[in-house]
């Protein structure tokens, strides 16, 4: 009964299931939403800090703080240098490597009460005050789907290439994953 009202409705089987069906492109679309450290996905759009300002203020300073200093969620500023002290702060501009990710974690994750609720521009301008009140990106500069991937985030350079034969490229002799692999050894 199941699979004649599914192929009355116009359902493809899946072979051997007899039951789902292709997926439409508008729903691939729809769930397509990573974004790459190189901006690749990142949609049409932009934003400023000035502009992101009153969406960070209206949307975020609840749990962030006024200055993203203060919480009582997550510290998003300062702790530029601290990663190698007993107490590291990890930040947005102390620990982040790519802006793009801070992108993505926004569009996907934030607000907290209602994540995904932001549009492309409001994520642009939000990414762009949080990057600004880092001390990143300037406050007038706009940030798009080309400015963003070029964004030096402070803590580019702080990770480590994943040392596994079977994930990619080996860590140069003598960098710090090197070493660091031998001290666990």
């Amino acid at each position: 009964m199941l699979r004649y009202r599914l192929r009355r409705a116009g359902v493809r089987a899946t072979p051997g299931l007899a039951v789902g069906r292709a997926p439409k492109p508008e729903e691939l679309k729809a769930i397509d939403i990573d974004i790459t450290p190189d901006g690749a996905g990142l949609p049409v759009g932009g934003g400023t800090a000035a502009a992101g300002k009153d969406v960070y203020t209206r949307r975020c300073e609840t749990c962030h703080g006024p200055t993203g200093t203060e919480g009582p969620q997550d510290v998003l500023v300062g702790g530029r240098g601290s990663l190698a002290t007993a107490k590291p702060q990890k930040t947005i501009g102390s620990y982040w490597p790519y802006a793009t990710t801070l992108w993505d974690y926004i569009r996907r994750a934030m607000p907290f009460d209602h994540p995904g609720t932001l549009t492309a521009d409001e994520i642009y301008g939000t990414t762009a005050y949080l990057l600004f009140l880092n001390g990143i990106v300037g406050e007038r500069e706009v940030m798009d789907q080309s400015t963003l991937p070029r964004v030096q985030m402070p803590n580019r350079n702080g990770f480590t290439s994943d040392p596994r034969p079977d994930v990619g490229t080996q860590p140069k002799p003598g960098s710090a994953a090197t070493t660091a692999q031998k001290k666990r050894n």
